[in-house]
């Protein structure tokens, strides 16, 4: 939950889960531990669950004996399941009675990291939970040294040279490290929410959580709630109190993506939150206060949305702090090969294939086509080639007929041929183009519809030549 006010150190401390039906022991734990990290509680196992699926919880400290069931340890061993059965797994210490030894060893034949008796010993306690805690960050540290051998983190995870590209993320790279709302807009697929991830990773709070939430994907009657979370009680199927997402975000970022799509309601409790920090959950009346980040994203343009009273303009100027735009494919052509040769990569690794090498022509397809996905169109595609085609290189055979670019047979250049009159064609295009705009190669891309660097290759391609004007480039 929020907090009224944090040093930079609390944000960023370990999350435990005490799970336990005596509410003396649960607050014994509390106080224990509650200086060093932040602690959770449950009754149930069937809370617990909740909880692990809810929050981002790095040990849990379990009884075995719980309800329904206490004569057993089945709902006990239940919670070990299902918190190793986390991605990564949550580390777990059982707490048991001092008779019940073998029980305690049966928890960690099912993956405990350990366990200690009643009546707690606090100097045990500690020593144990730090332990504990020490092994969490070795196995996060793990994860996150095995992402890196597929690919970069932060900025590094967005490839590409492009003009395009570098402009929008030297904007990035210079607000990463600062508080300030974000407003990233682009057709889907351009990687808005990894432009998220990135000035989050490479900001004061990469420690903390980065929650994403697409606000396109939650029905209508759930995303105050899933948002601004709800007390029990609230409406008919809250049968407990539940964090939203801005209380998950606390000290890291929250990511809104498809912000156009929020209920005018729902603005204006977000505009709330943007000015003040606080809020209510639904059905609550405690208020709340936040310490986050917000970055928006939109494949719409919000000030069209504005003009049309589609969405508030108060809240768009607060959420149009900083704006960055995130430019299509077909106007970074240059980035595509570079792409294109990734995707192959993650995909050969991800399904147990040697990485295999593009040919030439397909690249020369990958370049003429229009990418109406965008970068996740391209990233699909490659995935399905190294599927298909189990060879050294990956050639034109399974493109989809849509991509395929017409090819003249080899040796054959003549116009006589459908395939040579369409090199023909192309290239008295070009040349009337640069014609009519005196040599002005970013005009001439403008008025044949083609991106600059694949009018580039072009030019290169056919071998013209061109009157140059000095700014054309």
């Amino acid at each position: 939950m929020g907090h009224d006010s944090q040093t930079k150190e609390s944000r960023v401390k370990e999350t435990l889960l005490v799970v336990d039906d005596d509410e003396s022991v649960r607050r014994g734990l509390y106080w224990t531990l509650n200086s060093d990290y932040r602690v959770l509680e449950a009754a149930s196992r069937e809370e617990a669950v909740k909880l692990l699926q809810q929050e981002s919880i790095d040990l849990v400290l379990s009884d075995l004996h719980l309800p329904p069931n206490v004569e057993d340890i089945s709902e006990g061993l239940a919670i070990i399941e299902a918190a190793r059965d986390r991605n990564p797994p949550v580390q777990v210490v059982v707490i048991t009675a001092s008779n019940s030894k073998r029980a305690a060893l049966e928890a960690v034949k099912r993956g405990a990291y350990g366990f200690f008796e009643k009546p707690l010993d606090a100097v045990e306690v500690v020593h144990i939970v730090n332990q504990a805690v020490r092994m969490r960050r070795l196995e996060l540290e793990n994860v996150r040294l095995r992402d890196e051998l597929v690919g970069a983190t932060g900025f590094g995870r967005l490839i590409g040279s492009s003009q395009a590209l570098e402009k929008t993320l030297k904007q990035a790279r210079a607000v990463a490290d600062t508080s300030a709302t974000v407003l990233i807009t682009g057709e889907n697929g351009t990687g808005k929410e990894m432009l998220a991830r990135a000035i989050h990773e490479e900001s004061q709070r990469a420690r903390g959580p980065f929650i994403g939430v697409s606000c396109a994907a939650l029905p209508e009657s759930l995303i105050e709630s899933e948002l601004f979370g709800h007390e029990k009680g609230a409406f008919t199927s809250a049968n407990y109190s539940r964090q939203g997402r801005f209380e998950l975000a606390d000290g890291g970022t929250l990511f809104l993506d498809e912000i156009v799509e929020l209920t005018p309601g729902v603005q204006v409790k977000l505009l709330r939150v943007l000015q003040e920090r606080a809020f209510e959950r639904v059905g609550g009346t405690r208020t709340l206060t936040v310490d986050i980040r917000l970055i928006a994203a939109s494949n719409r343009d919000l000030e069209t949305e504005v003009a049309a009273s589609n969405f508030r303009r108060d809240l768009f100027y607060r959420l149009n702090v900083v704006p960055l735009v995130l430019p299509p494919l077909r106007e970074r052509a240059e980035d595509i090969p570079g792409l294109a040769a990734h995707f192959a990569a993650k995909a050969a690794e991800k399904h147990g294939r040697t990485t295999p090498q593009l040919q030439p022509e397909l690249v020369d397809s990958l370049y003429e086509y229009e990418w109406p996905g965008n970068v996740r169109e391209l990233e699909n595609l490659m995935e399905r080639l190294v599927l298909l085609d189990r060879g050294a290189t990956l050639g034109l055979e399974f493109l989809p007929e849509k991509m395929l670019k017409a090819q003249p047979a080899p040796g054959v250049s003549s116009d006589k041929t459908f395939e040579g009159a369409v090199i023909a064609l192309k290239r008295r295009l070009i040349v009337v183009a640069l014609e009519a705009e005196h040599g002005n190669k970013v005009a001439a891309a403008k008025r044949l519809a083609i991106s600059r660097s694949y009018l580039h290759r072009l030019i290169t391609e056919f071998g013209i030549q061109a009157r140059t004007n000095s700014s054309a480039m």
